[in-house]
């Protein structure tokens, strides 16, 4: 009795006294850091980042289209309304992040930085800030960009809190414990990409509608999933048309694209990706990929701890030209709330598509993905350094014409092929021999990885030898 009691009074004092002051104090220092950045963001924290979650997920509940569409699967399906209640509150709370701006700003930020400039150096190529400055501040600013890499999440969150916070859709690979909580704080929402629930669609989709039209910064992988052999794959539209699909130009606040492009030196996951190109790989098993991962950490504190840890070369971002979707309905007289389904997808297609060669036109040439393109170009020929580096040169020359965004110095482009060339031979992509490089036979399918991220400036007549 005296040990329940004991519990008892525990229990009292931890609800009425120690929580709610740690509550308040950890309020306290969000404000202030609120308070704080907002005076240098210049795209700044929407009031619908900041509601409590409880309030976010009892308004997507009872919204009045997913209620429409609880009552209609109720009736088509004979299953009782309070059943499919339940399962709407499990994808409401699925779906609603939790941002936390202390967390976001002051250990995201940090952390994503440490990591990005640990493991790559960062450039930010284009960036044109005349243009930026035209922005409509209370608009909602969208960046759609390519997706090669899980990286990209870090990268970009880390290149832009300087100016907003994002809010990303991730996949069912961030539902793991612990980590769907820290992304949750972080203000992702998450998305099950495979699901063809239409339920869950709806409620998937009330919440795009509202964090869109509330003014949520948000970023787009418009290609829906990673990149597995360095192409851009086809524009995924469901997102975007989540935003459009009830978008008054006239009455609602502008929607602002903006397309990024993102290429690395070096993708960690590229051989990953690659093996899920082949149906006769070997599944790999959960320890086999967390043991990897551990060692793959366990070395680069040990090469940085010994002062031997070498970047992965570049990780370039370049941000294009925005499209104002309220200019867009105006000139081609579209309003996307009164199209028909079938009409509304062809606009929404011709749209993606729009920004699709938008962001592809950023993408930046980088130099392992020129040097890599020389071997995949000449893989049964035997180069010297210098081949290689006159090679290298054309297809600058040819990208350069076509307006491609080459991240190569003219200063520094002979370290920038020779560093090139040697990660590459590091990697065992290519074998040196008495002076001589030659791509290996066994590694054609990495090389092309690569190249295949700038292929679509390939098209270029003067590139073609």
């Amino acid at each position: 009795m005296f040990i329940l009691l004991l519990l008892i009074g525990l229990g009292a004092i931890l609800d009425r006294i120690l929580i709610p002051s740690t509550r308040w104090f950890l309020r306290r220092r969000i404000n202030r850091v609120i308070d704080e950045i907002s005076t240098r963001l210049d795209i700044e924290i929407k009031p619908f980042q900041l509601t409590k979650r409880q309030v976010l997920i009892d308004r997507l509940v009872y919204d009045a289209k997913v209620i429409e569409a609880m009552q209609k699967q109720s009736q088509d399906h004979n299953i009782p309304r309070e059943v499919l209640q339940a399962k709407v509150l499990g994808y409401a709370k699925e779906i609603v992040p939790s941002f936390n701006a202390y967390l976001y700003f002051r250990i995201g930020y940090w952390l994503a930085k440490k990591v990005a400039r640990l493991l790559y150096r960062v450039r930010v190529g284009l960036f044109n800030n005349e243009q930026f400055e035209t922005v409509d501040l209370n608009s909602t600013v969208v960046f759609v960009m390519n997706h090669r890499s899980n990286m990209d999440y870090i990268l970009v969150a880390f290149l832009a809190a300087e100016r907003t916070a994002l809010s990303y859709a991730v996949g069912e690979w961030a539902r793991i414990w612990p980590l769907h909580t820290l992304i949750r704080a972080l203000g992702a929402f998450f998305v099950r990409r495979k699901s063809g629930n239409p339920l869950y669609r709806k409620v998937l989709e009330r919440y795009v509608h509202m964090a869109t039209k509330e003014g949520v910064c948000q970023a787009v992988f418009l290609e829906g999933g990673l990149s597995r052999d360095g192409r851009l794959r086809q524009p995924k539209m469901g997102l975007i048309d989540y935003m459009l699909r009830n978008y008054e130009p006239e009455a609602d606040r502008d929607i602002i694209f903006i397309p990024t492009g993102i290429n690395y030196d070096r993708t960690l996951e590229d051989r990953s990706l690659l093996r899920q190109l082949d149906p006769n790989a070997e599944k790999r098993s959960r320890w086999f990929v967390i043991k990897t991962t551990v060692r793959f950490i366990w070395r680069s504190l040990v090469f940085r701890m010994l002062s031997r840890w070498q970047h992965f070369g570049y990780a370039c971002v370049n941000f294009g030209s925005y499209v104002s979707m309220r200019e867009y309905c105006k000139t081609h007289g579209i309003n996307f709330s009164r199209l028909n389904r079938k009409s509304r997808f062809i606009e929404v297609e011709k749209l993606c598509r729009q920004l699709m060669d938008s962001i592809e036109k950023v993408i930046p040439v980088l130099p392992i993905s020129l040097v890599a393109t020389v071997f995949v170009k000449h893989s049964e020929e035997k180069l010297t350094a210098f081949d290689v580096e006159g090679h290298v040169n054309r297809l600058i020359e040819g990208f350069e014409s076509g307006g491609a965004p080459v991240y190569v110095s003219n200063r520094s482009r002979v370290q920038n092929v020779v560093t090139a060339l040697n990660m590459l031979k590091i990697r065992g992509l290519v074998i040196e021999k008495d002076g001589l490089f030659c791509t290996d036979p066994q590694m054609l399918d990495v090389l092309n990885y690569y190249a295949n991220s700038i292929i679509h400036w390939h098209e270029i007549p003067k590139v073609i030898e």
